[in-house]
């Protein structure tokens, strides 16, 4: 997850508890969201709890929501779609069951498609 004018976000270990790995800001800052050692068993477990982690710290430390959706401006979740874990934005829901944007992991290489002319973000 990349934040804007931020560096990135670190995997750090607890030392008084070298099996506790969570995810903080370059400052150290951290929101208490471990990757607990029995969790290690599953890799797509792994990648979402990481990836939850990272979700947490920034909006529990930077009252921020990451990552956004382009086209809504709405905080994302975590989805299973087909079997790829991913970010998924509710949408405007009229109508709609939201949709994926793109695989964690890979959603900086995601370019939104350009919007039919006339629609607007809400931040817009």
């Amino acid at each position: 997850m990349t934040l804007p004018q931020r560096k990135p976000l670190q995997l750090m270990i607890d030392p008084d508890q070298p099996e506790h790995v969570y995810v903080a800001m370059d400052n150290g800052e951290w929101h208490a969201t471990y990757l607990l050692p029995d969790s290690t068993d599953e890799p797509a477990s792994v990648l979402a709890t990481v990836a939850e982690a990272a979700q947490d710290t920034v909006t529990e430390c930077l009252w921020l929501a990451r990552p956004l959706c382009p086209e809504h401006g709405l905080g994302m979740h975590l989805r299973d779609a087909n079997g790829r874990l991913s970010w998924w934005c509710a949408g405007d829901r009229q109508g709609g069951d939201g949709h994926v944007l793109g695989d964690v992991g890979l959603l900086d290489m995601v370019v939104p498609a350009p919007r039919p002319e006339g629609k607007r973000n809400r931040a817009d």
